[in-house]
């Protein structure tokens, strides 16, 4: 097994890692900022871009720039970042010109991959690790301050699964298990959640700002703000609204009016409406009488 910490900073002090970050992209330039603040030695950081140079400079100032494989030389872990469809050939790459070395923790903080991703390097001897910051990036010091109790999705070997949480608290950040096989289905489900509600935010905007209305965002931030707490709060019974209710004349006067602005507004309302009113039936709030109606008018291509 190899030694977590093999440099240790005094008799009394902690351990640490020398650490070579591959990529000074938003998050690969935090989280080796973050990793330097707990102690650990970055002693290498690729950039390509004149952004990225900027950006390592910024937050990982006096660490040397490198190329790729130079920051996997002489280090204890490999922090890879960089985007999600890059990493496999990158991974690949780097094992196949021999710049893995037996021992080194390698590290990626993709959510769609699990540790299966880095199998090049690991048959070379190398031990994989997935930390993903369930966060976004802007890549400025202000992500540092973030990162405090940012839960982190962790994936690992189980016998290196103490490793990883406590690289994941020395980051100030809350670690949770996901296990290998669920990983696509974990990114899947923070994605549907995340991305789409920006989605369904700028729509709402989009069509009070149709209808006249001032400063919309201002006026929607209370119900939003509502609305989210009582869904992680209550689940499907902090569903209210007329599809809750079965109420399909109020749905059809909505889908009548969203259509003239947005097609595609209509047909997102159409297919949320569908999704909500299952699962109002489901938990038990509206009967499966009542929503025969409302599901007729959901199902009305127009």
């Amino acid at each position: 097994m190899p030694c977590l910490y093999a440099h240790p900073v005094n008799e009394s002090g902690p351990p640490r890692l020398r650490i070579g970050v591959i990529g000074a992209g938003r998050a690969g330039a935090v989280l080796g900022a973050a990793l330097r603040r707990a102690g650990h030695h970055v002693v290498a950081v690729s950039a390509v871009s004149d952004l990225s140079r900027l950006r390592a400079e910024a937050l990982l100032p006096r660490v040397p720039i490198t190329d790729v494989p130079g920051a996997t030389k002489d280090v204890d872990l490999v922090l890879v970042a960089v985007p999600d469809d890059t990493l496999p050939s990158l991974v690949s790459g780097l094992a196949e010109t021999g710049n893995v070395h037996p021992g080194q923790f390698w590290v990626h903080p993709a959510g769609r991959y699990g540790i299966s991703i880095l199998a090049p390097v690991t048959k070379y001897g190398a031990v994989p690790i997935a930390l993903h910051p369930i966060m976004t990036f802007t890549g400025t010091s202000v992500d540092l301050a973030r990162l405090a109790d940012c839960p982190f999705g962790v994936t690992a070997a189980e016998a290196m699964r103490p490793i990883a949480e406590a690289l994941v608290v020395e980051m100030g950040g809350d670690p949770v298990w996901v296990p290998e096989g669920s990983r696509a289905l974990y990114h899947a489900a923070l994605a549907y959640g995340s991305n789409y509600l920006i989605t369904l935010v700028a729509q709402t905007v989009d069509l009070l700002k149709v209808a006249g209305i001032e400063n919309p965002e201002q006026l929607i931030a209370p119900l939003l703000s509502a609305s989210l707490d009582n869904a992680l709060r209550l689940g499907d019974q902090a569903l209210t609204g007329p599809v809750a209710r079965g109420d399909a004349t109020s749905v059809a006067a909505h889908l009548e009016v969203i259509a003239q602005v947005s097609e595609q507004a209509a047909a997102g309302y159409r297919a949320l409406g569908r999704l909500t009113a299952d699962r109002a039936v489901g938990a038990g709030l509206l009967s499966p009488q009542a929503a025969e109606p409302l599901l007729e008018v959901l199902g009305e291509e127009r």
